[in-house]
Parts: structure tokens; C-alpha cells; sequence
């Protein structure tokens, strides 16, 4: 148990050092957006919870997909097509400069 609070209290270090670089903050405002915007879109179009919405973003984001939500309508999963290839582009690109950010906070990411 403890070793978990010292991952969130790094975890919450390096997010709060990364949003100093433009780079960090752009890629952490994106991942909120996308987030935000497919959570607001399952809650629209196919009915869920924002709960249930936002939880069936992060899990199809992060490739998790555990198979207990999938959208029912056509547009939902054209939506959500194109919210994978996206959203997994940004998502990724972000953890990987978090990583960076709290395992060498002195590397500059191109």
C-alpha cells in the first residue's frame, strides 16, 4: 500500500513539473479534451451514465477494453473508430513524456 502513494505522489510531481514545458502542457490540455469530448459524445448518442461515458473512454484510450460497454448505434462506432486512432495517438505521446518527465526531468523531448 504504500508503495501505491508514493507512485501517486510521483505521479502528481511529475504532472505538476511537466505542465512548465509547452510541449507537456499541450499534450495534457489535448488528452482532457479528448477525454471530455467522447465522454459528452457516449453520454449524448448512445444513453450511458456520464460515469459509464467517461469510464468506456478511458478504457478503449488506454486499449484496456474490457468488453463490458460497446456502442450500439452506427455512429457511435464510426465514432469511435475514429476516437481510437486519435485519442491513442494522444494519450500515448502523453504518458510517454510523463514517463520521461519523472525518470529524466532534465531530457528535452523532439
Amino acid at each position: 500500500m504504500p508503495a501505491f502513494f508514493i507512485y501517486l505522489i510521483r505521479l502528481v510531481r511529475g504532472i505538476r513539473e511537466g505542465l512548465k514545458e509547452p510541449e507537456f502542457r499541450g499534450l495534457f490540455w489535448s488528452v482532457l479534451l479528448i477525454l471530455l469530448s467522447g465522454t459528452w459524445f457516449y453520454h449524448v448518442v448512445e444513453g450511458w451514465s456520464w460515469l459509464d461515458a467517461f469510464y468506456f473512454s478511458v478504457i478503449t484510450l488506454t486499449t484496456v477494453g474490457y468488453g463490458d460497454f460497446s456502442p450500439q448505434t452506427a455512429v457511435g462506432k464510426i465514432f469511435t473508430i475514429i476516437y481510437i486512432v486519435i485519442g491513442l495517438g494522444i494519450l500515448s505521446s502523453f504518458i510517454g513524456s510523463l514517463g520521461i518527465q519523472g525518470v529524466y526531468p532534465d531530457m528535452v523531448v523532439m
